[in-house]
């Protein structure tokens, strides 16, 4: 034992090392000499060697002790094959060791022997390890059993000195790995491992706390690894017995000097069984570290804390890790240096993997995390607090199953829409993370699935931008096939907008990835099969997909590239060449895109041998589709149109160019004719009809003439030139538009040659008399192909006057702009004139543009013609009730193309029926089979036998034809720019107001298709007229902005022109009619007032539809110049009343109010001239507070202002106002000449202007009290009111009086619901609640119930059936709404019980009313009001079980009975005839008002048990 004892360990520590713990105290005994030598210092070499033999003696001594006590307990320490042998019963063992050391009279000593002989024979490591290696059972066989130190350890009385002997000798082993770092050696190999797994899973531990911290301390010294391997023990060393929170304290000191060791501290907090303040502290410690432990330990974090959360805890945890963690911050730029520097090496980024599996089994393990997830991100509103994170987290969430996918999709889908989530943050998800991103593929294309499919315009291009990045960033076939396989099945769906964002997302691609799209175009062929179902504009983004592929694929290396481009020009012959309409133009619309494509001189390449040129393959193109439609004309005119366009916006190859010019020029020979002195060389007869020269602007010098009349009447027997006219001279302009710079001089002789058009003698009574059935159609037709001849030389000439070319001088301006604005007095005319003739000879007219049908879109203007066709239905059907004798079929549409009758309303709702388009009713009574001349009106013929036109009507018989009309452009409207008044005699505005009341209408048309889409109408049932599908938004805004300014001047002669009157230069209107070479065939009706009345509306219609468009309201430029345009010429002081200060000019505050000022002004001027010009106003002044409203919702939406800051405190300043002029309007004493036809017909204005006063009102329920219960109780049932003057209301009469009750109701109604959700939050728990918000709120309720009262009683004085079926009907809805507030009245009864009984006595005047009312209904068969009833009656049966079970809830002892009424008339006369006793039995007290009077009154007990 000397021996062992003088070796020197290679892997012990030197002696010089000082343990940090004082040395064990061992008792006193036979060993107290040792210990006191081994305290002296040696004195000499000779002393110090007689002190080590001492020593070893000494040792010696102990170590026998021990092999001695140990054998008497059955355990061979000295065993040469191995470790100790220990006795197969080791309770018995351990007991006998206890009892030892405890019990006995030496125990004392003999334990200190004990453990001074462990101690010394354990300073040799060779001993060492084998009292802590495994040991074996008596030799009986090889099974592994405990070691003795773990034997030892179970022993109470010496566990604690041999736990500390232990930790003291851990330290010198703690350089055992320092010889290789690389290495780790095995548990057998490693002491000090071993001596930390004797610790673990001990069945008991005496003294927790010293032992717990004696190992805290030696951790604290511990080297990297030994230290995590305790830390991570620790759960299992000192179990659920020790203090927890001293070990929370050490260990987060620990972890702020060393983060290293976050893992093992993670999982000994997670296996620690600590308190709820403790785990808050340890998440608060988990939380703090997320920002500065090293990425690869951020997944066992985001673990432990999301594990951890509880639902006190989980809001605070989630919004923290999206605050604090950097996820997929790596910008592009890096990513792409990485990628170069690793050389093809995978750069998924092991850590981001790791995390989103970390994120990802927490979500699923917790489903209360996703609940959390989604309520936060709920909650985050501003958009720079959003971060990619989030994207993420939706991800996960919706991978958890399809229970959460709807919850993310509204969420994402809210998020994009308000610009939270952008489409740079997608870029940082998926560009440059293809590995990262590869698992989660499937559910980003599932998300871009949904997008697309969404309404909103944001969603949807950010479904778009999602497949892009897909496609772009997967390479692979197979997700690539994934990615189109989902566009072709949107292209399936059938929904419009997304067909179209799918085609979009297509044509990206095609443009982006051409190359890589060539090889999987097999995929994207099934859009093929959908064909039949597209409208043009899908057409065209079909055909430019695959155009563009063809492209690309004959300058493609692969083999079949070529084949794709075969296949398409394949397809698109067969269309072409194709007899049906329907596939001719799909296959002239692919023709025209695929040359788009070839012919654009950017795509000239040379050609190989074997192979055509992209020019020579283009012409080709051209002269089979020109050749397959040359006897066609819808299909010509379609060639014509899409090739105009092309010309427009493509730069073609020369080549092309020139072919196109070469048959435009065949116009001349087609259409015109030549003139000698200005007449046709012979006077021909054309079905004996005579011919003569309309509206020559150029006189004599006028070389050529429009042939129309003599290809009318040739063109019944054959196909018509005409139907081509126009398109073809569309195509014409084009092409001298790009040869000449853009100037049209070199056919500028057409702009004012004359019309070849039939006799003006015909128009007379007698000679339309004389004309047969086929003469008058070809008149009809004439006049139909002048008028649209007339549009494409406006659409073409005005681009003359709109831009600037140098090569057009300013007198050459000038002239042109004097002959459109006679040519726009020739459409007027002719129009007018047409219609008349379409009025008594019915005809359908040739279309001049091809339709779109099959796609189920509708025009603007065909809906126009079903509201027209409807309204005839309907005066159809009312003659039939009538006389019960018209057949069937008389009734019906002859065309077949009746819709539901409710759609004029929601056509008018939307706009697209103006009121002028309805106000009058039309003549639709005329025989298509009359051959003489039937006037629409008593006055359309005069004395002289001309036709009576006026001028400012709206041609209604063409309006249900208006669709198939060429359009006019946008381009057109510059003319209301100009003016050609000032060579006139004097200058009269009104002159010249009818024309500009023409283009007013076509804008106000136009706008409608930009107005957001009505809640009942959706937006692909007003689509476009033809010929402006493709212009959007900005680029019809960027073409109307510069014309704001002269909406107010035309806006300034209408109101000058109603203050002059009639009376002034009555022949102006003939006199410039007859410059413009329009004919003396009719009788001029021109009404001044009229046409300033109509331009008035016009005017306003167009300034508040472009006012509340979103993009007008987005651009504060745009917005400032509309604005501005109508501002005052001064702006009254009184207008910033009320304003703390007064907003600076040109700022959009100021320029909002001076918009409403000059619309007040104009409604104050208008109140002296007619009732719809002031309502006009009304309504005007109205979308001026919606717009202001819209642009405060949207900034709260999107989190910033993007106007003023300050614009929200003009709209208390605008709304009063507004009701201000509401009752202007309503107090206003309106003679029968301002109101058209007396109050008939204007219920629903006057329901608009009473909804504006009350809803702008300062109270409205103090208003409604008023109006309610003492301005329409005064009015008699005659429509008289007792009192002068109708009590400040003139529109209140007896044919205005339903429709104030209908509103009071109504605003009623919507005051009490809104108390109820008031009342719904002051009911939640709080600390205390105020005596005085509650009286506030109870109040409020019996105002509410004051005027249900007096609406309901109002039936005892006016018996209409239509007033009592809205007290039945509003009644019950009002009790229904009533009930939602029982549970606040029971909450605060013993505070307020008298206000609440007289709350509920009050109502019972209303109900008994209304069950008065059930009764004579039902015995009257009065259906209007049965059919009310029974909802009302289920209302009233609730009310009175809420009163019963109120009063008997209550601890006030309120007494509650229950009785039958008697059967009473309104009057309150009891009726003597029970003849529906039946119902009477059944109709027991619905309320407590009629148990009060008819029986008992409710008896309030008080406590002595006497009665109030």
């Amino acid at each position: 034992m000397v021996f062992l004892h003088q070796q020197n360990p290679s892997r012990k520590r030197p002696s010089s090392f000082i343990p940090p713990f004082p040395q064990p105290k061992i008792p006193k005994s036979s060993s107290s000499t040792t210990t006191t030598t081994t305290k002296k210092p040696p004195q000499s070499q000779n002393e110090a060697v007689e002190d080590n033999q001492v020593s070893s003696s000494s040792s010696s001594s102990s170590v026998d002790k021990l092999v001695s006590i140990l054998a008497d307990a059955g355990c061979t320490l000295i065993n040469p094959s191995g470790p100790p042998c220990l006795p197969s019963d080791h309770h018995k063992f351990r007991n006998h060791l206890n009892r030892l050391f405890s019990s006995s009279d030496t125990a004392p000593a003999l334990r200190s022997d004990f453990l001074s002989g462990f101690s010394s024979y354990i300073n040799l490591q060779q001993n060492f390890r084998r009292v802590l290696a495994f040991s074996k059972r008596d030799g009986f066989g090889a099974k592994r059993s405990e070691s003795l130190v773990r034997q030892l350890l179970l022993v109470p009385a010496i566990q604690l000195d041999l736990q500390i002997m232990l930790l003291e000798k851990l330290p010198e082993y703690f350089d055992t790995n320092s010889v290789d770092s690389r290495t780790t050696l095995s548990l057998v190999d490693d002491v000090a491992r071993l001596i930390i797994d004797q610790f673990r899973w001990l069945d008991f531990v005496v003294d927790p706390n010293t032992f717990t911290d004696k190992l805290l301390q030696v951790v604290s010294i511990c080297p990297l690894h030994l230290k995590k391997e305790i830390i991570g023990s620790l759960p299992e060393i000192i179990g659920d017995q020790s203090s927890n929170n001293a070990v929370v304290g050490s260990l987060d000191q620990m972890l702020q000097e060393d983060s290293e060791i976050i893992v093992p501290v993670l999982d000994a907090f997670s296996n620690l069984n600590l308190d709820e303040m403790m785990q808050e502290q340890v998440i608060s410690t988990a939380l703090s570290c997320i920002r500065t432990i090293d990425g690869e330990h951020i997944p066992n974090l985001l673990s432990f804390l999301l594990l951890s959360a509880t639902p006190q805890n989980v809001r605070r945890i989630i919004s923290q890790i999206r605050q604090q963690l950097k996820f997929v911050g790596m910008s592009n730029s890096s990513r792409s240096s990485q990628q170069r520097k690793l050389k093809g090496k995978s750069l998924v980024d092991n850590t981001e993997a790791s995390i989103l599996d970390a994120l990802r089994s927490s979500l699923l393990f917790k489903n209360m995390l996703c609940q959390e997830v989604l309520k936060e991100l709920s909650s985050v509103e501003k958009p720079q607090d959003h971060k990619v994170i989030d994207i993420w987290l939706l991800i996960l969430i919706y991978m958890n199953g399809k229970s959460m996918q709807k919850s993310v999709e509204k969420i994402l889908k809210k998020k994009i829409v308000e610009s939270c989530i952008r489409e740079d943050m997608i870029d940082q998800c998926i560009c440059g993370n293809k590995e990262l991103v590869q698992d989660y593929f499937p559910w980003f294309l599932s998300l871009s699935e949904h997008l697309l499919a969404c309404k909103e315009q944001k969603a949807r291009d950010f479904g778009i931008h999602i497949y892009i990045c897909l496609f772009g960033e997967f390479g692979d076939t197979y997700f690539r096939q994934e990615v189109l396989g989902a566009l072709v099945t949107h292209v399936g769906s059938g929904v419009s907008f997304e067909v179209n964002s799918s085609l979009n997302t297509m044509a990206l691609l095609a443009s982006k990835y051409p190359q890589e799209l060539i090889p999987l175009s097999a995929h994207i062929n099934g859009i093929l099969d959908y064909l039949e179902g597209f409208c043009m504009e899908h057409l065209h983004k079909v055909y430019e997909v695959f155009s563009k592929l063809a492209l690309a694929a004959r300058s493609s290396t692969y083999c079949f590239g070529s084949s794709i481009a075969d296949e398409l020009l394949m397809i698109i012959r067969k269309q072409v060449s194709h007899p049906d309409m329907k596939y001719k133009k799909m296959g002239l619309i692919g023709t025209l895109k695929v040359v788009s494509c070839l012919g654009d001189i950017n795509n000239a390449t040379r050609a190989s041998p074997s192979q055509k040129s992209n020019c020579e393959e283009a012409l080709e193109l051209l002269r089979t589709s020109l050749d397959s439609c040359k006897q066609l004309c819808l299909p010509l005119v379609l060639f014509y149109d899409e090739l105009t366009t092309i010309m427009l916006h493509k730069k073609l190859q020369p080549e092309i160019v020139e072919w196109v010019g070469k048959h435009a020029g065949e116009f001349e020979s087609k259409f015109l004719s030549d003139l000698q002195g200005g007449q046709l060389p012979g006077e021909d007869s054309y079905c004996g009809l005579e011919g003569e020269l309309w509206m020559n602007l150029d006189g004599d010098i006028s070389p050529i003439c429009l042939s129309i009349l003599s290809l009318s009447s040739s063109s019944l027997q054959s196909t018509s030139s005409l139907q081509v006219l126009p398109a073809n001279f569309l195509l014409l302009s084009a092409v001298e538009r790009l040869t000449n710079q853009g100037s049209l001089s070199g056919i500028d002789a057409l702009l004012g040659c004359p019309l070849h058009l039939p006799s003006s003698k015909y128009f007379s009574e007698a000679g339309w008399q004389s004309l047969t059935a086929k003469q008058k159609q070809i008149v009809c037709l004439s006049l139909y192909y002048a008028a649209n001849w007339i549009r494409e030389l406006l659409n073409a000439f005005c681009t003359q006057v709109t831009g600037r070319f140098e090569c057009t001088s300013q007198a050459t301006q000038m002239d042109i702009i004097v002959k459109l604005l006679k040519r726009l007095r020739n459409l007027v005319f002719l129009e007018n004139l047409l219609n008349n003739c379409i009025k008594c000879h019915p005809l359908s007219l040739p279309e001049l543009h091809l339709q779109v049908d099959n796609s189920g879109t509708l025009l603007l203007n065909k809906a126009n013609n079903r509201v027209h066709f409807e309204k005839n239905g309907e005066h159809k059907k009312t003659q039939d009730n009538k006389h019960k004798k018209t057949s069937k079929e008389s009734s019906s549409d002859p065309n077949g193309k009746l819709r539901q009758p409710t759609i004029l309303d929601v056509l008018r709702k939307t706009g697209a029926v103006t009121s002028q388009d309805v106000s009058n009713e039309e003549s639709t009574s005329q025989s298509s089979k009359g051959q003489t001349f039937i006037p629409a009106d008593q006055d359309s013929c005069n004395s002289t036998g001309l036709i009576s036109l006026e001028v400012s009507a709206v041609a209604k018989a063409l309006e249900a034809q208006r669709f198939k009309f060429r359009p006019l452009h946008v381009q057109c409207y510059s003319l209301l720019m100009f003016s050609n008044n000032q060579k006139s005699c004097c200058l009269d505005p009104a002159v010249e107001l009818p024309l500009y009341l023409y283009l007013l209408r076509d804008l106000h048309n136009k706008l409608d298709y930009f107005m957001p889409p009505g809640k009942q109408f959706s937006a692909t049932c007003l689509s476009a007229p033809a010929g402006f599908t493709r212009m959007t938004l900005q680029e019809f805004l960027s073409n109307v902005r510069p014309l704001f300014p002269n909406l107010r001047r035309h806006f300034d002669n209408a109101i000058f022109v109603l203050k002059e009157g009639d009376g002034t230069c009555e022949d102006h209107w003939n006199v410039h009619s007859a410059s413009a070479g329009n004919p003396e065939v009719a009788s001029i009706v021109f009404s001044k007032s009229v046409v300033s009345t109509l331009a008035f509306k016009e005017v306003l219609h167009s300034f508040s539809k472009m006012l509340n468009l979103i993009d007008v309201q987005m651009h504060k430029s745009v917005l400032s110049d509309l604005l501005e345009a109508f501002q005052p010429r001064e702006v009254s002081e009184n207008v910033f009343s009320g304003l703390q200060h007064s907003p600076s000019p040109g700022t959009i505050e100021y320029l909002y109010l001076g918009a409403s000022s000059f619309i007040e002004d104009a409604l104050d001027m208008a109140c002296s001239f007619s009732f719809m010009l002031a309502s006009e106003s009304l309504l005007t002044l109205e979308s001026v507070v919606t717009s202001v409203q819209t642009i405060l919702d949207k900034s709260e939406t999107n989190g910033k202002g993007i106007h003023s800051p300050s614009i929200h405190r003009i709209l208390p300043n605008l709304r009063s106002r507004l009701g201000t002029s509401a009752q202007k309007l309503l107090s206003h004493n309106w003679d029968s000449e301002h109101l058209e036809n007396g109050w008939k017909n204007k219920g629903e204005i006057v329901q608009k202007i009473l909804q504006i006063y009350l809803e702008n009102s300062e109270s409205k329920s103090d208003l409604l009290d008023k109006l309610a219960c003492s301005i329409l109780p005064a009015v008699s049932s005659s429509g008289t009111t007792v009192e002068d003057d109708h009590l400040g209301f003139p529109t209140l009469c007896n044919a205005t009086f339903i429709v104030w009750c209908r509103v009071l109701h109504e605003g009623n109604i919507a005051i009490l619901n809104k108390l109820v959700k008031e009342i719904a939050l002051f009911m939640k728990p709080r600390a205390a609640v105020q005596i005085e918000a509650v009286e506030k709120h109870l109040i409020k309720i019996q105002k509410s119930v004051n005027v249900v009262v007096s609406l309901v009683n109002l039936c005892r004085t006016h018996d209409k059936v239509t007033v009592r079926a809205m007290s039945v009907k509003y009644g019950g809805k009002f009790v229904d709404s009533f009930l939602k507030v029982f549970d606040f009245l029971q909450a605060h009864f013993q505070t307020h019980n008298e206000l609440i009984i007289q709350l509920v006595t009050e109502l019972q005047k209303a109900t008994r009313t209304i069950q008065t009312l059930c009764s004579e209904a039902k015995g009257s068969k009065q259906t209007a009001i049965t059919s009310k009833i029974p909802a009302t009656k289920r209302s009233m049966e609730r009310f009175l079980f809420r009163v019963k079970a109120l009063f008997h809830s209550t601890s006030s002892g309120c007494t509650f009975w229950m009785g039958n009424l008697k059967h009473k008339d309104l009057t309150g006369q009891v009726v003597s005839s029970q003849a529906y006793a039946d119902d009477q039995n059944n109709n027991f007290d619905e309320d407590l008002a009629e148990a009060v009077e008819e029986d008992q009154p409710i008896s309030v007990a008080s406590e002595d048990g006497e009665t109030e």
